[in-house]
């Protein structure tokens, strides 16, 4: 893809409850990415806010002192404001574990109304709870209830379970019901949850639902895979901010590119193969401190194939990563892949099936 430099305009100010972000470009909670390494590295390269990966109700309730467990709601000084998000399906459940969160230390809770996962949707989470508003909105009241008033809670949905118009009449019913309960912001997704992640996000329904929403707080998500991308959203659909979910994972780069887009600046160019070893780099060391080496060796393959896809020989690169058993092996791919600087590829073109949610 051949970036190009669009003329400024004004952004919109993206506020969440009393919280002001420096832009209105965040980076998504994503299902088992999203921990507090991912969220650091997005943080330090122009991301305004950051939400850590879905957490079921009950587990966050319960998590005791398991250093494993610990990590999973762990937060850094660096990156306030952050944002937790719960999942579940009994309001009950909700509450204590806000108040966890905000216990942690973060700074914003979210509630998650979106993710398609047939798992999830099956236990009456998730993308499910859009079928029901009455137990969607007490789950709503009972967190806004649960946390001190100076901390934001927001909404995560999608845009109803089908394209039904029964579907459409519980969207509208939720989306109102919460912020007249007191959330601070909704981010919605173009795609149903029928829909998963086939086919395009419905970028005129952002538009409608911003339409509707006035002065109400509305980020935009879904199909988020460069920096064009995120200002073509904020240009078309007039919302107020932009959440970044697969587009960002082993690709931060993204937060400063649209930064600079949004400033009507030229793009940075994809990073060299140099200052892809170093974010590699930086990402296990964060990764270990947070999980310990081993874990950490282990959850960052994940990660590296998606780094791959910024390197000239992404498939090599990708299936060398896959290849790698133990620790000792990362330092053996950087050196016959990495060692010998040269430009990036743009990754925005890829099919990504990561499952976000």
């Amino acid at each position: 893809m051949n970036r190009v430099m669009l003329a400024p305009f004004q952004a919109p100010t993206l506020s969440i409850g009393g919280i002001t972000l420096a832009s209105p470009v965040v980076q998504a909670a994503l299902s088992g990415y999203s921990d507090r390494a991912m969220r650091v590295l997005a943080r330090r390269h122009g991301a305004a806010y950051s939400l850590g990966e879905v957490l079921l109700d009950t587990f966050v309730a319960v998590v005791g002192r398991n250093k494993r467990n610990l990590a999973r709601i762990a937060v850094s000084p660096e990156e306030h404001p952050v944002g937790g998000q719960l999942m579940g399906s009994n309001p009950d459940d909700f509450p204590p574990a806000a108040r966890r969160l905000v216990a942690e230390g973060f700074d914003v809770i979210d509630i998650n109304f979106g993710c398609p996962v047939k798992k999830v949707l099956g236990r009456c989470r998730g993308g499910y709870l859009l079928s029901v508003p009455e137990t969607a909105l007490e789950i709503v009241s009972r967190v806004r209830e649960a946390v001190p008033p100076q901390v934001p809670v927001t909404l995560k949905m999608r845009r109803g379970i089908d394209d039904s118009p029964e579907s459409a009449d519980r969207f509208w019913t939720i989306f109102d019901g919460a912020f007249a309960r007191g959330v601070a912001a909704i981010t919605v997704h173009g795609r149903t949850v029928q829909q998963k992640y086939v086919g395009p996000s419905n970028w005129e329904f952002l538009a409608s639902v911003k339409r509707h929403a006035g002065r109400r707080t509305v980020i935009g998500s879904g199909d988020l895979f460069s920096a064009e991308a995120c200002v073509a959203m904020l240009r078309q659909t007039g919302v107020d901010g932009v959440s970044i979910a697969r587009g960002a994972i082993g690709n931060p780069w993204i937060f400063r590119q649209t930064l600079a887009l949004l400033a009507g600046e030229a793009p940075p160019p994809p990073p060299t193969i140099h200052e892809q070893a170093e974010m590699l780099r930086e990402h296990f060391e964060l990764s270990e401190e947070l999980h310990g080496a081993e874990l950490a060796g282990r959850l960052m393959r994940k990660f590296a194939i998606k780094y791959a896809r910024l390197h000239p020989e992404y498939l090599p690169v990708r299936t060398a990563f896959v290849d790698v058993k133990v620790n000792a092996n990362w330092s053996d791919v950087l050196a016959r892949f990495y060692g010998e600087d040269g430009p990036g590829r743009d990754p925005a073109a890829d099919i990504d099936e990561t499952t976000e949610c």
